[in-house]
């Protein structure tokens, strides 16, 4: 929420030194994140303002392009200081400064805005001003014409963001020639503040302005207090239907409204400040009470209604045109409101278009509810309209303050609009009272370990609006009841209590002791497995992240998978933070890609990343969960039935490469990284968590059928790695040749003990064997035979070259393998390192049928 200072400074009493830093720092100290702080400006030099006395159209280039007379008040006797030359050939050095009506002088500026007429006044910025951003203004030549001076929008001078137009001014704001530096107070600060979610009354001065008063020690004068009259009679007749979804209603009416009336320049100035576009006196007047008090508004025009209106859930198949022209299909679980023609407005996040607010609305309804917070949600989120008034209501909005802020509303539209308020109100509905809380007095001490000050906690629960009583439990000691105040719906138990008094004391002035660790309570073996194989890959080169969660079920299309495939089985989620990613995901695959699809993307083309975390898998026929209260404990046999009910969840690693594996440099091209290196990203998890992999091919999507290997331990199948498929890098738009693999970290046995190895301090003795054998022969499966038969004098074995061609025989191909042998007790001969390879040929010949290649 970004708030300018000057607005929010209103509603307190500072001293004269308080700067803005000052409250952004008091900001921090509270909890509230401050993400900016930034000064208007700064604008030097003249900048005044202007009325458009004449505009001409210049048609003759390819985009239209005006040239505007502006008075900017300079008398007729000034025009030479000015630089009007009576010299003509002066004229391409300086701006042309005609003389108009009572002796004042126009100048002569291009400008390609279409939002404004003749007789509107406007900022100009004359030469020698420099604007936000250092942009110099000096008279130049353009389009043919010298333009002496610029019309400024309002991004241009650093107001807002919107750069659709020039900023116009309200009638009778100013006079040409006034200077617009003062008029725009460009010597304000705007803070750009995010509270957190269970804060919705920060989303308002009023309740920051309070904020800063319990921070700051200073007085606070609340926006809200102002006297309601009471209602004589109803302002339009409701029905709440639905009073779960919607624990109050108010409406108020205005009548004679000129609808057309500009809006303050006052009021728009903040508006736009906070990063919301003006569009009409009655939007104006809703969103500027929305910021102040917090609480959304919503305007009818009146004679748009047809009957009675009705509060109720949406009815299935009912659609809605909202105001931002799209026809929405509504859900049941929406909450609306309704007349006799259909819905027209969708409850708590956005009107309809049937009742909108034209410049013909002279009679207008005003809406203040107080609607359910988890309904509201659900309705953004449904309908992805994630509007200023959803984002308030789902984080819990004053019931006690619909009343006051549509009486605000009211007397703003009869103060700028000359609207008549109607004597009825209607309110339907009530709010209960927050419950009462009861805590120790010494809680917060106790929490923070800190002795505070004999009556902080009263005090700091004040402050914050709650009604305090002090008093003694049964015990004999001190206890504190305090009644939230109606805008804390967050304030529920001892523990919110006592945040507060924390938070308001000053996370600070807590200090910071380690506890000392008992002894026995150290990483247990899973977990010094885990870190184990985070520091391999880690040094290997590849780079943690830690992707999305949740996955949608169309990725399971994008992979290949068939329609029985297990994976497909994936669980809910209820309130997803997307709508369509709403499931868990069976494998960390998906995350994984996604994350390498934004990074390639963005420029990066060697990526090498890997995740460790859980996947989520549900059994085909997952038991039922018993809907249970929260007024007991749980029976054993209840939590036992939750407990069985819950889904399998082991931990997986997973990498994925793409790119070069090493790169390229003066030393040479790089290296591409292909299926071997994810076999061997495996290995490196298999050699930290203490056991060895075996490999051997297999076929499972989303991997190429040829170039996919099955990780095992033992004889119990632990993961897959190799090169993806290629339909399924073109689906995903990854890099050729994406590689990836995933071992579930669960399903590899921890081992019970990790002996140191043996170092052997006699030579070895290398020999090279290759072997002809038919091509479909795995070179693993052929390798595991070689060790078996070469016996313990083996040490070690690698694959090193492989050839197919003609002189091999056709279906047929040569695997060379470095053989290491080493007696752990002597000094091999080569004769024994002979006997030993040759047994090994023996046994391949036996089990593969291979030779020796000659």
């Amino acid at each position: 929420m970004r708030v300018p200072v000057s607005w929010l400074t209103e509603h307190l009493e500072l001293a004269e030194e308080v700067t803005p830093q000052d409250l952004a720092d008091a900001f921090v100290r509270i909890g509230i994140e401050v993400d900016d702080l930034r000064e208007l400006g700064p604008v030097t030099g003249p900048l005044v303002v202007g009325r458009v006395a004449e505009i001409e159209e210049l048609t003759e280039f390819k985009k239209p392009v005006r040239f505007c007379r502006v008075d900017v008040g300079e008398p007729a006797d000034t025009a030479e200081e000015l630089g009007d030359d009576e010299d003509d050939e002066d004229d391409d050095e300086a701006g042309e400064l005609d003389e108009g009506p009572h002796g004042i002088k126009t100048r002569g500026i291009i400008c390609g805005a279409r939002n404004f007429a003749e007789g509107d006044l406007v900022v100009v910025a004359l030469p020698g001003a420099v604007l936000p951003g250092d942009f110099a203004i000096a008279a130049r030549k353009t389009y043919g014409r010298i333009s002496d001076g610029m019309i400024c929008s309002a991004r241009e001078l650093g107001l807002g963001d919107d750069h659709t137009g020039i900023l116009v001014l309200p009638p009778g704001t100013a006079s040409p020639g006034d200077d617009a530096q003062e008029l725009l107070g460009l010597n304000d600060s705007v803070i750009e503040l995010a509270p957190t979610p269970d804060r919705g009354y920060a989303l308002s001065i009023r309740g920051l302005a309070r904020e800063l008063s319990n921070a700051l020690d200073v007085p606070f004068g609340d926006p809200a207090l102002l006297e309601v009259p009471a209602a004589e009679g109803d302002a339009w007749p409701v029905r709440v239907e639905d009073p779960e979804g919607c624990p109050r209603f108010v409406l108020r009416r205005v009548t004679g409204l000129d609808a057309t009336a500009p809006t303050p320049w006052r009021m728009r100035r903040r508006l736009m400040l906070a990063g919301i576009r003006s569009i009409s006196l009655a939007v104006d007047v809703t969103n500027y009470v929305m910021l102040e008090l917090g609480h959304p508004l919503h305007a009818f025009a009146t004679k748009a209604i047809q009957g009675d209106l009705v509060v109720r859930r949406a009815k299935p198949g009912e659609k809605l045109t909202t105001l931002d022209d799209v026809e929405r299909t509504l859900d049941p679980d929406d909450v609306v409101i309704a007349d006799d023609s259909g819905v027209i407005s969708l409850a708590g996040t956005m009107g309809g278009a049937s009742t909108e607010i034209t410049p013909e609305s002279t009679d207008v309804l005003l809406e203040a509810a107080h609607w359910n917070p988890a309904a509201i949600s659900r309705t953004a989120r449904r309908h992805k309209l994630f509007s200023e008034a959803a984002k308030r209501f789902e984080r819990f909005t004053d019931p006690q303050l619909c009343a006051a802020a549509v009486e605000l509303a009211a007397r703003l539209l009869r103060q700028y609009g000359d609207a008549a308020i109607q004597p009825g109100r209607t309110d339907e509905g009530a709010v209960e009272p927050n419950p009462a809380v009861v805590m120790p007095i010494n809680l917060p001490d106790k929490v923070a370990g800190v002795n505070y000050q004999r009556g902080v906690t009263v005090r700091r629960l004040t402050q914050i609006g709650c009604k305090v009583s002090v008093g003694t439990g049964d015990d004999g000691t001190g206890r504190v009841t305090a009644i939230p105040p109606s805008w804390r719906g967050d304030l529920r138990q001892p523990a919110d209590l006592v945040e507060e008094v924390l938070r308001l004391e000053g996370y600070d002035s807590i200090p910071s002791t380690l506890p000392a660790a008992p002894a026995g309570r150290g990483l247990t073996d899973s977990q010094r497995r885990v870190r184990g194989v985070s520091r391999a890959l880690a040094e290997a080169g590849y780079v943690e992240v830690r992707p999305f969660p949740f996955i949608s079920d169309a990725v399971w299309d994008a992979f290949g998978l068939p329609a029985d495939d297990v994976r497909r089985n994936t669980v809910v989620v209820r309130n997803p933070l997307e709508a369509d990613r709403n499931r868990l995901a069976t494998t960390l695959l998906p995350g994984l890609l996604d994350t390498m699809q934004r990074n390639v993307s963005r420029g990066t083309k060697d990526v090498s990343l890997y995740h460790i975390g859980q996947v989520v898998l549900p059994a085909p026929n997952p038991l039922k969960v018993p809907d249970l209260g929260v007024d007991r404990r749980p029976s054993d046999e209840e939590l036992a039935l939750l407990e069985a009910a819950v889904p399998q969840q082991p931990l997986h690693v997973a990498v994925v490469l793409a790119g070069n594996r090493r790169r390229a440099g003066w030393w040479g091209a790089g290296e591409p990284a292909n299926w071997a290196d994810a076999v061997q990203a495996a290995r490196t998890v298999a050699e930290a968590a203490g056991v060895e992999l075996t490999v051997q091919a297999a076929d499972l999507p989303p991997w190429h059928p040829g170039r996919c290997a099955q990780l095992r331990v033992g004889d119990w199948p632990v993961g897959h790695a190799g090169e993806l498929h290629p339909k399924v890098v073109e689906a995903l738009g990854l890099p050729p040749r994406t590689v990836a693999m995933e071992l579930d970290l669960d399903a590899i046995p921890l081992p019970d003990t990790r002996p140191a190895p043996s170092v052997s301090g006699y030579p070895p003795v290398l020999l090279d064997v290759a072997l002809v054998a038919a091509a479909e022969v795995p070179s693993a499966d052929l390798a595991a035979v070689l060790r078996q038969g070469a016996g313990e004098l083996l040490e070690d074995i690698t694959l090193f070259d492989v050839y197919a061609g003609e002189q091999v025989g056709e279906g047929k191909r040569s695997l060379a393998y470095k053989l290491r042998f080493r007696a752990p007790d002597r000094t091999l001969t080569v004769d024994e390192a002979t006997k030993a390879r040759d047994a090994a040929v023996a046994a391949a010949g036996e089990r593969f049928n291979a030779t020796l290649r000659a």
